[in-house]
């Protein structure tokens, strides 16, 4: 399956990249595979932020407001009451809730096959010799991305990131430098291109070549 390949300046290379169909060639029949990995993302990436008092956790309110009878009121024991202004919250969140949804690895990397076939066949997906960052400029990373005429957002797949490339492309907007081995079904996604240097493709065939049956 060959697909467009650029030199590191920008320009078009002569002999294009071959993508692996075991990767980008997969027939994703039911997407709810796809679903469950990126609602996964989103939820382990989640902290219990939110926090309520409970009623015993409320300051004051320990002296009985107005005596048992005699006042025409209804009873009451404390202030702290849920049902009170400025009492305890019932069945609040705690702060303890764990978010977290389990996939094991053969089905995060079926679902990252699926992601990747999918911009495949959108021509969303593009090959450069080599992403080099010499001095980690943002100018050059703008003059490539522009020669190439790729659409954002855009995603940068490299086999190994370094500060130089961080710094290349921490500033630009719309523009995600990511290591080959952290590529997940959200980024792939959510980028309508992706940027795959030759050296992170053969590392994501070794990866993901196999297919798991």
């Amino acid at each position: 399956m060959p697909v467009a390949t650029f030199t590191k300046s920008g320009a078009k290379a002569t002999t294009p990249a071959k993508l692996d169909k075991k990767i980008f060639g997969v027939d994703a029949k039911n997407h709810q595979l796809l679903k469950d990995a990126y609602l996964a993302y989103l939820a382990n990436g989640r902290s219990a932020m939110a926090k309520t008092k409970r009623r015993g956790e409320v300051q004051g309110g320990g002296q009985k407001p107005w005596r048992q009878k005699g006042t025409g009121r209804a009873r009451f024991g404390s202030s702290r009451n849920p049902i009170w202004r400025g009492g305890g919250v019932a069945l609040g969140p705690t702060g303890e809730q764990n978010y977290v949804r389990v996939l094991n690895v053969k089905a995060k990397r079926q679902a990252l096959r699926q992601a990747l076939s999918l911009a495949a066949k959108e021509d969303r997906i593009k090959v450069i010799e080599t992403f080099a960052c010499p001095e980690g400029k943002v100018k050059p990373t703008i003059n490539l991305l522009d020669k190439m005429g790729v659409k954002k957002p855009v995603l940068i797949v490299v086999p190994q990131k370094d500060d130089l490339v961080e710094r290349a492309t921490n500033n630009l907007p719309l523009v995600k430098a990511m290591q080959v081995n952290y590529l997940n079904v959200f980024d792939a996604m959510n980028a309508e291109t992706i940027v795959l240097s030759r050296e992170a493709l053969e590392v994501l065939s070794k990866q993901l070549g196999d297919k798991d049956e």
